[in-house]
């Protein structure tokens, strides 16, 4: 007679786990398409240029590089394309610096990222029973650093990639190193290239 009280209980939990899980891929979902839509409906999007963001750094004088920085990780998770900043410290700063202020600005937005979107999301992509995402992501647990460098060589700071990482079982210390040695390639390529450009055209 204990058993189908022990069913039932089981069979709770996992009604209230589903309408848990549903809850936090709605409150994701929201974060998602709500920044998306704040930042075009405010014009953010449209104002954030790389000459805003120089204006900035240059205006705030010594406190530019933590400008930047905050600046950075807010256009992240708004959706502004990350390059913009990269070109704004490349004009701002040069090559030297300009590197390393984006390297800073990029590794802390998508960290932030990271942390947002799993505390609120929590790991749902981990059992998705799709073949074609078990593969990926069974590549994400055997070799979590390399892939994930390999994803920031080729998407860069792609917002869409840090939801589906933070989604995924990886866990943050491989994400935060595999991003910081896929980034310290595209990252200072983007800013000679920048400081190339004003060079020639500025």
């Amino acid at each position: 007679m204990e058993e189908p009280e022990h069913e039932t209980v089981t069979d709770e939990e996992s009604v209230r786990a589903r309408r848990i899980r549903r809850l936090r891929m709605g409150l994701l979902a929201l974060l998602f398409f709500g920044s998306l839509a704040a930042a075009k409906l405010s014009g953010l999007t449209e104002s954030m240029s790389v000459e805003s963001v120089r204006d900035l750094m240059q205006s705030t004088g010594p406190w530019g590089f933590f400008a930047f920085i905050g600046v950075f990780t807010l256009g992240e998770l708004m959706h502004v394309p990350g390059l913009v900043f990269v070109g704004a410290a490349s004009i701002a700063y040069g090559q030297g610096l300009g590197i390393a202020a984006s390297f800073a600005g990029a590794l802390t937005s998508v960290a932030v990222s990271f942390v947002l979107i799993r505390t609120i999301g929590g790991q749902p992509l981990s059992g998705f029973k799709r073949p074609i995402v078990q593969r990926v992501f069974a590549r994400l647990e055997t070799q979590p650093i390399r892939t994930i460098a390999i994803l920031r060589i080729v998407f860069i700071l792609s917002p869409a990639l840090n939801y589906a990482l933070a989604m995924s079982k990886v866990r943050f210390r491989d994400f935060l190193i595999g991003s910081a040695l896929g980034l310290a390639l595209p990252i200072p390529l983007a800013v000679v290239f920048f400081d190339y450009l004003a060079d020639a055209f500025l």
